[in-house]
């Protein structure tokens, strides 16, 4: 290998360096502008039929205080790592007392402040019943605050079937992978 090959290559490697870092910059800075750790999700069932089908690219935005009953959410639940898109069917509000901190308590302060909370119930629109079998052991309903991803805003269909293929057929994603290292191999630029 002589001197122009290698710096040819080091280009080829700095350039796919750049290129990731700016995707996971620009993953990044959509996150802080949509206050979600995931501002776009792929649906993965045909739970919310004739609204989304499958393969379609939601577009979230977390930066409301409140959800309205009817709108569509992206929604984690403990312990599963795939999150789930279901409309708002139900909103309970909920006034907590939250405990003192330790310096109001040392200023003499008997009761902490009261804090409104959104609780939220879900349902697919494909689906006959609510996704109360779908939550947590003993959760009735979803915490606006801890459980919400991030209400939709918008979708591109079909985009991300590509993302479904990869995860479901392994034959495709060994296919995608080594098409991915072939075109950073051979390309001469």
């Amino acid at each position: 290998m002589n001197v122009r090959q290698i710096r040819s290559q080091l280009s080829q490697g700095l350039t796919m360096a750049m290129v990731l870092s700016s995707a996971y910059i620009f993953w990044k800075l959509l996150s802080i502008v949509t206050n979600s750790g995931s501002p776009l999700v792929v649906v993965l069932s045909g739970s919310m039929e004739p609204a989304f089908q499958r393969g379609d690219i939601l577009f979230l935005w977390n930066r409301d205080q409140y959800v309205d009953t009817g709108d569509i959410v992206v929604y984690n639940i403990q312990d599963r790592s795939i999150p789930i898109v279901h409309r708002v069917v139900r909103e309970h509000i909920v006034y907590e007392v939250e405990r003192p901190t330790k310096e109001e308590r040392k200023k003499g302060t008997k009761k902490g402040k009261t804090v409104k909370k959104q609780l939220l119930l879900t349902k697919g629109d494909n689906n006959e019943v609510n996704d109360l079998s779908l939550y947590a052991y003993g959760q009735k309903y979803l915490d606006r605050d801890r459980d919400i991803v991030g209400s939709v805003k918008g979708y591109l269909p079909k985009i991300g079937y590509v993302t479904i293929l990869v995860t479901e057929n392994q034959y495709f994603k060994y296919a995608m992978l080594g098409w991915l290292v072939l075109s950073v191999l051979l390309t001469n630029e």
